[in-house]
């Protein structure tokens, strides 16, 4: 079984994948839970309510807390880092921490779900997590089923 930050990190190297994740992120997607929905697909769990649930509340405070002041700061800077060389890297280095905070929040989904058992079908998680049958979640759910 491939982890989940290396299968994340193969999708979403996927023609049209990460043009897909942040048209649904800017509609208010965890794509984080989306990469994680995915691999859960793949490894037919279902999407039970408590699973779904207990994912959330893992996701939620980590995207607020760590993840979302990370990307706001370094969105914000985008345009003076372009005219300012020094504040550059700064950005850059913002944008490694904003990575490294979600592949941390992969391994503890990742680590949440290690026990949870697989049945003939586990489809749903996508659809569930992206709370509307978007252009953009067609483009994930096509990435997946060709993986």
């Amino acid at each position: 079984m491939q982890d989940l930050w290396n299968f994340a990190v193969q999708l979403y190297a996927r023609p049209g994948v990460e043009s897909a994740c942040l048209q649904l992120q800017d509609s208010g997607c965890d794509v984080c839970l989306l990469l994680t929905g995915a691999w859960l697909e793949q490894r037919s769990i279902p999407c039970r309510e408590d699973y779904l649930r207990a994912l959330c509340d893992l996701a939620q405070p980590w995207q607020q807390n760590v993840v979302t002041p990370l990307r706001q700061t370094r969105q914000q800077w985008r345009a003076a880092a372009s005219q300012d060389a020094e504040l550059a890297p700064l950005r850059e280095q913002l944008k490694r921490l904003e990575l490294e905070a979600e592949r941390l929040l992969l391994k503890r989904l990742e680590a949440l779900t290690r026990d949870w058992p697989s049945e003939n079908a586990g489809s749903g998680w996508l659809q569930r997590l992206a709370g509307s049958d978007s252009a953009a979640l067609q483009v994930l759910r096509g990435a997946v089923a060709t993986g």
